[in-house]
């Protein structure tokens, strides 16, 4: 591991009297992360959920308040993107923030289609065709490359003219990040030239326990990224839930959460109910038995960037004080 970063949700507990708090705390959270090391803060994106909603307009905050962390989607389903707007966002964001957006994104979750579907649009292809076409679409919008002419001219626009993402922040394009969760996406990823984010989630269950599986789509994705990018350096970032326990208030403020996670799977990170995934267990407790945990963690050790996720409850003063014991007592024997 070389780098720490962390996964907010940016939690809304309060309804709509709190929303505008809730944002404010995550900016707070951000702020807090920046001084003790943090590289990168990533969030995910969720529709119609209490959390957050509009990434890149959060990060335009947030950029105005930090000047080193950088700014994760962890991830964006593509399915529900339009392409050419969220490349006109990030790209905005990227250059407002002197390039510290790290653009992850993925198909998104198909059984999510018959309630999201209708609230989006359809299409006639099937979810992951639409969403790999509008994932590609971005690409070839980062690019810069031509996505339509001017015509007679338009506008500002000279005629004859292509029209092309504007404005345009270079490097941005190789700051995009591809969610895995199995073999076959760890692999493609690599063939597309993308970074590869790994979270708390594998979409396919092989048998092996949750971190060898992950730990193999890695070696895999770096074997398959040198194979046709030697020019190249891929980069990795692997999601843990870390949770540390010092006193009676930590476990009384986090007993909800653990309670709830690991009544909902199996020992092995098998859900008791829904699709044949697994999930990794919280690591919870005293620093030192974090540490070992960690150490022992295939695909924590394989990783380029360690990605403490936070839980989806708890208030800010919690969250802060998760990411203060990691960043003090915890990362620095993961580096010794």
């Amino acid at each position: 591991m070389r780098e720490l970063g962390f996964l907010t949700f940016v939690p809304n507990h309060g309804g709509t009297a709190g929303a505008a708090r809730a944002l404010q705390d995550g900016l707070r959270l951000f702020e807090t992360a920046e001084t003790l090391g943090y590289g990168t803060g990533w969030v995910r994106g969720r529709h119609f959920e209490p959390f957050l909603t509009s990434p890149m307009t959060f990060f335009a905050a947030a950029a105005q308040r930090t000047s080193t962390i950088a700014f994760g989607t962890a991830v964006l389903g593509m399915r529900y993107e339009d392409p050419v707007r969220l490349a006109e966002d990030a790209s905005t964001v990227d250059l407002l923030s002197g390039g510290r957006v790290q653009l992850g994104i993925s198909t998104g979750i198909a059984g999510y289609g018959p309630i999201l579907d209708p609230v989006f649009g359809g299409s006639e292809r099937s979810f992951r065709d639409e969403a790999e076409a509008r994932a590609a679409r971005l690409l070839e919008v980062l690019d810069g490359d031509p996505l339509g002419s001017a015509g007679k001219g338009y506008e500002s626009i000279p005629a004859g003219a292509d029209l092309t993402l504007q404005p345009l922040s270079p490097g941005l394009r190789d700051r995009v990040w591809w969610g895995g969760g199995s073999m076959g996406t760890a692999v493609r990823t690599a063939e597309k030239g993308l970074l590869l984010h790994c979270s708390t989630l594998n979409t396919e269950d092989t048998g092996a326990p949750f971190a060898e599986a992950q730990a193999d789509q890695i070696t895999a994705y770096r074997q398959r990224f040198a194979e046709l990018h030697p020019d190249r350096t891929p980069k990795v970032a692997v999601g843990r839930i870390v949770v540390p326990l010092l006193d009676d208030h930590d476990r009384a403020v986090h007993e909800e959460f653990l309670t709830g996670y690991a009544s909902g799977m199996d020992d092995e990170g098998r859900p008791l109910s829904g699709p044949p995934f697994r999930f990794s267990k919280v690591l919870s407790g005293e620093p030192a038995a974090i540490v070992d945990a960690l150490l022992a963690d295939p695909a924590v050790t394989a990783t380029d960037e360690l990605v403490i996720t936070l839980p989806a409850n708890g208030d800010v003063a919690a969250h802060e004080r998760i990411l203060r014991i990691v960043a003090e007592e915890i990362a620095p024997a993961l580096r010794a």
